[in-house]
């Protein structure tokens, strides 16, 4: 715990421990996180740097952009070592008749967006939809939610808005804000920039854990669409719009004329899946064998995740329409295939697997859902790969 003058707890008053004796009125009478009325703030018009150069001769990639997402599976493979029982979306503790169910993440340089646009409104519900999401994998009802916002120097108008889509996200979770901690770390940040990280716990009766041991060879692959780029992949994303000589206020070209800008459209915040999987896994006719959430690593990374031993995944990409905004993000920075697919969503947020049998009632249940892909064995023992066809 931070010293209380460079920290500010906001757990609810009955969960905080009185202050020790010696504190001084003055800490003491110190506010929780400070609200003011949310102000607009007017800045010159923005527009990033004009072009400097063509993309490389292969193409950018996301560890051209500063993001090695091989070093990062390396840091797991170390972890892993240290504690086995990690690598899931989520992780779980006996409670009972149930397992509690937790998960973390950020927003990532998503915020670099947000900063830049002057708009703090959609990144709170983007922290919560990144931790919810990934909870709701093991089938999990969320039941709150935390999350620690640290800056260099506090902005009470940003903060505000900050937290109001937190809210917002709780709201469309079903699960209370319950607290956080606000962090004041003078030249630990750039004049007007902050970090956020968010923490949900859901909860999931023992016999109704969703964890992929029962996919098998003929279930199918539905999946549910993202907004956009969620918020994994936003440094390979700021490198195209450099290259291109794009401005976040220009109007999005792959919008379409009265569209929003292209500020506007990577900042539309992630998904909320919660309601929409848990209707699924409550329901009699469907059997939800697998949930996945489209993070980092987009779904060649992330479908094996919930695979077991000896099947794969075999993805109909040429059935599939990849968002306009992926196909301009490709063709901007001239990025292979296989690095879009593995850096971005590609506009599928979640997946399900399901039974052939139950895709029809799933369907009925959720129109929204389409069909992705089969499960099928796996031509080499052991291994969980995705493939595209």
């Amino acid at each position: 715990m931070m010293a209380a003058s460079s920290s500010t707890s906001r757990l609810p008053a009955a969960a905080r421990r009185p202050p020790p004796a010696t504190t001084t009125a003055a800490a003491a009478a110190r506010p929780t996180r400070p609200v003011a009325p949310c102000g607009e703030r007017r800045r010159a018009p923005l527009r990033l740097a004009p072009a400097r150069a063509a993309p490389p001769a292969g193409g950018l990639s996301y560890k051209a952009a500063g993001v090695d997402i091989d070093a990062g599976d390396e840091l797991v493979r170390r972890i892993r070592k240290l504690n086995p029982a990690i690598g899931g979306f989520s992780g779980m503790v006996p409670f009972g008749d149930s397992f509690l169910v937790a998960g973390t993440d950020g927003v990532g340089t998503k915020l670099k967006l947000a900063f830049e646009m002057n708009k703090h409104d959609t990144v709170g519900i983007d922290l919560v939809a990144m931790s919810v999401n990934d909870i709701i994998t093991a089938g999990a009802k969320p039941l709150f939610f935390l999350d620690y916002y640290a800056t260099g120097a506090l902005d009470v108008d940003a903060a505000e808005s900050v937290v109001k889509g937190v809210v917002e996200g709780c709201r469309q979770s079903g699960c209370p804000l319950l607290g956080g901690e606000t962090a004041e770390m003078p030249g630990f940040y750039p004049k007007g920039e902050y970090d956020l990280a968010g923490f949900a716990v859901g909860a999931v009766k023992r016999d109704a854990v969703i964890d992929g041991t029962r996919v098998a060879p003929g279930d199918v692959v539905l999946g549910m669409r993202s907004s956009g780029v969620h918020s994994n992949g936003f440094s390979l994303v700021r490198k195209v719009l450099e290259l291109s000589g794009v401005g976040l206020r220009d109007a999005a070209p792959w919008a379409g004329e009265g569209g929003a800008s292209v500020g506007e459209a990577l900042l539309e915040p992630t998904v909320i899946y919660v309601d929409r999987v848990l209707a699924l896994h409550g329901s009699p006719d469907v059997d939800v064998r697998g949930v996945v959430h489209i993070t980092g690593g987009g779904l060649p990374e992330n479908v094996p995740r919930v695979l077991p031993e000896g099947v794969g995944a075999e993805i109909a990409w040429s059935k599939y329409e990849v968002p306009p905004m992926f196909r301009w993000i490709q063709d901007q920075g001239k990025i292979e295939i296989s690095e879009m697919r593995r850096t971005f969503n590609m506009g599928v947020g979640l997946v399900v697997v399901v039974p052939e049998a139950d895709v029809a009632a799933a369907v009925r249940m959720d129109p929204e859902l389409f069909e992705l892909g089969r499960i099928v064995a796996s031509a080499e023992k052991g291994a969980k790969s995705v493939s595209f066809v």
